[in-house]
Parts: structure tokens; C-alpha cells; sequence
């Protein structure tokens, strides 16, 4: 009579399913457990074992299955086989988001300083991804259950409006007759298609070139449409004459460094201070956000603010520094907040999976959408009005 043992773990992940009837029983773990290499699996399955299935095969061709029970030997070992998988898998993650922000700070920060085409060209090129990522959104299931979505044509041609939209803003240098304009020739095109229009088609339309095509020009004008000289600005001293020189060195540059800067230390100082300190909700929208998280991202925001506005001498007094900082945080928060609604109701937990460790276009861009209106308007009239 031929004897053959198996050793089986909780999940019966090296038992055949046909010989043993254990498979019933709850699985817990399996996913973890599946992820793990082959040397792995026989190692827990030494230690995990419970059970031994001995199969006796007579020679009459018949089997019979016998039972006996055994006790974990080393349950410390067998959690850490589980959770060295996926201790992995966040470092990894943590490893992908802090280069791919590294390589996005680092090559951000040279369009800025360019300027002109250069970062007019940029803004298009992500408009135009996340453009394309919104109206994925708008026909995903989760939102297109509750409404009808504009047709894909009608889409595709919204994606490419708002990436001319920003190349149409600093080659005229205002934006008021491309955005009317745009809107009228998408709202004819959604009223004359063959199926019965819907208003619901129409609104997420018009907010999609609101949101991803009015909102980021502001950028371009912020950056490339103040052009008076930052006259205090020290560093203009020692900018090189071929890249510019003091004359380089404007209002819009400057106010765009500290935007943005200050932007990159809100999300940063939030996500630190909501980590370790972290308690109370701040809102439905983002479960994960809280009050606290909050607080240290409007702190952080508006000393970094300060403290550029000190280097750059701009803008002059400490008054003006602090309500460009409070500006930026409130306008950031805000944005974060209306695309993290979006996706709530999509159903999806990021917009998309261009940029490793962080998803989509839109996830990076979302604090900067309404950002860049308010400072713009702050800079060009509430500084001159009102002298703060």
C-alpha cells in the first residue's frame, strides 16, 4: 500500500482541491499568501501546518483521507512571512512617489524660471492629460450611472480645446473671447447631435473647460503676462545676461516661485502632520484628511511664503507675504477637495496612472486649478488697491 503526506496551510494553497475538503474553510490571508516566492510558501507551509491529509491508496484502487491536528509551531515567523510583503510593497510606493516628486519638482521649477513658451507649452501638455482624465471620470461607471455623459467626440474635442486655450492666452494675452467662444461651439455641437441632448451632457462639458481650460490660464498670465520688474529681487543681480539677467527677473516669476513653493509645502506639511498627528475629520470628501493635517499645511504654507518673500523681496511687507500664503493654502485645499468629490462619485481612487506613486495628471494638478486665478487677481489688484 502506497502512502503519500501532504502538508497543507490554512488556505490549502498546496492541496488539491479534488483530494482535500478542507478548501472550505476561510482564507484570510490568501492574497498575501499567493504573493509570496516559492521558497516562501514551503517554509509557511511547514510552519502554518494544522493538519496532515495522509491519502491511503489500497490496492483496490480506493482512497480513504485521515486528519490529525497539529499546532502552529512559530506564529512570529509565520506573521512576518505575511507581512514582509507588503511592508515591501509600501516602500516601493513611498520610493516611486518621492522620485517621481523629485523629478516633477526639479523639472517644474526649470519651466517656471523659463517662462515664456517654454512654460506655456508645458501648462498645455498637462491640460491636455488632464483634460482626457476628467472626462474619463465623467464616463465612469460610477458617475455615468446617475447621468448621461457628453458623446466621445465631443469629449476628445473639449481635450483638445484646453490644451490651445493656454498657447491662445499668451499669444493674445487675455482669454475672455477663446473661453466664449469654445463654450458656444461645444454647446452647438451637444444640441445638434442625433441623440436627444441632455442637460446633464451640458454641464459637465462647460465645467470641464471651466476647470481644465479657463482655470490654468491664469498661470500663463500670472507668470508670463506681469512682466513689470521685480526691482528689489537680489538674485537679479547675478543672473546671467544670456539667460535674461535682472531683466529676467519679474513680478510674475516671482509670484509664481512663491505660489507654487508654498502649494508644494502645504500638501507636504499636511500629509507629515496629519500622519503623526491627525484626529479629527476634516471633511466627508477625504476621509483621510483632517483638522489637524489642516493646520500644519496652512502653517507650513505660510512660512515658506514669508520666508521667500524675504528672499525675493516680494512683496514688500510682512502683511502682503502672509495673505499670499493664507491665499494659496485656501485655494489649494479647495481644488484638492473638488477633484477628490469627483472621484468619490467616480468611484476610483485616482484619476489616472501616468505619474508612478502619484496616478494621474489631475491628482498632481488639482491644488494648482484654482490656485492660479486668486493669486493672479490678488497680484493684480488686490496688492495695488488695497497695499496689503
Amino acid at each position: 500500500m502506497a502512502v503519500t503526506t501532504v502538508f497543507k496551510a490554512d488556505h490549502c494553497a498546496f492541496f488539491p482541491l479534488s483530494i482535500c475538503s478542507c478548501h472550505r474553510r476561510a482564507a484570510p490571508k490568501a492574497v498575501a499568501f499567493a504573493r509570496l516566492t516559492s521558497a516562501r510558501r514551503l517554509c509557511l507551509s511547514l510552519l502554518c501546518t494544522r493538519r496532515v491529509c495522509s491519502a491511503f491508496v489500497s490496492s483496490s484502487g480506493g482512497t480513504q483521507l485521515d486528519f490529525h491536528e497539529h499546532k502552529p509551531q512559530t506564529t512570529e515567523a509565520t506573521e512576518a512571512l505575511f507581512i514582509e510583503p507588503e511592508q515591501q510593497k509600501d516602500g516601493d510606493q513611498l520610493r516611486k512617489r518621492v522620485f517621481s516628486g523629485l523629478a516633477i519638482g526639479i523639472g517644474g521649477g526649470g519651466v517656471v524660471v523659463a517662462g515664456g513658451w517654454v512654460f506655456t507649452v508645458v501648462v498645455a501638455v498637462a491640460v491636455f492629460a488632464a483634460a482626457r482624465e476628467y472626462f474619463e471620470l465623467v464616463r465612469s461607471q460610477g458617475i455615468a450611472a446617475g447621468m448621461t455623459p457628453p458623446p466621445r467626440y465631443v469629449s476628445r474635442a473639449c481635450s483638445v480645446i484646453c490644451a490651445l486655450m493656454p498657447v491662445l492666452t499668451a499669444y493674445f494675452g487675455h482669454i475672455d473671447v477663446s473661453v466664449t467662444s469654445s463654450a458656444f461651439l461645444v454647446a452647438m455641437a451637444l444640441i445638434c447631435q442625433r441623440a436627444i441632448p441632455r442637460f446633464s451632457q451640458l454641464s459637465s462639458t462647460m465645467f470641464g473647460l471651466f476647470y481644465c481650460a479657463y482655470l490654468p490660464c491664469f498661470w500663463v498670465k500670472l507668470r508670463c503676462g506681469l512682466a513689470a520688474p521685480a526691482l528689489h529681487t537680489e538674485l537679479g543681480k547675478y543672473w546671467p545676461i544670456l539667460l535674461g539677467g535682472r531683466a529676467h527677473w519679474t513680478v510674475g516669476l516671482v509670484a509664481t516661485i512663491i505660489s507654487v513653493s508654498s502649494i508644494i509645502a502645504a500638501d507636504t506639511f499636511a500629509f507629515l502632520g496629519g500622519r503623526a498627528f491627525g484626529r479629527t475629520p476634516l471633511t466627508s470628501i477625504s476621509p483621510k484628511k483632517t483638522l489637524e493635517g489642516a493646520f500644519a499645511g496652512l502653517i507650513g504654507c505660510v512660512v515658506v511664503a514669508i520666508s521667500l518673500s524675504r528672499i525675493l523681496a516680494w512683496p514688500s511687507s510682512l502683511l502682503s507675504a502672509s495673505a499670499f500664503g493664507i491665499l494659496n493654502f485656501v485655494s489649494s485645499l479647495f481644488g484638492d477637495l473638488t477633484e477628490s468629490m469627483i472621484k468619490r462619485d467616480a468611484g476610483v481612487k485616482d484619476s489616472g496612472s501616468l505619474i508612478p506613486g502619484h496616478g494621474g495628471v489631475l491628482d498632481r494638478l488639482d491644488s494648482y486649478l484654482f490656485t492660479g486665478a486668486l493669486c493672479y487677481s490678488f497680484v493684480k489688484f488686490a496688492l495695488p488697491v488695497f497695499g496689503v
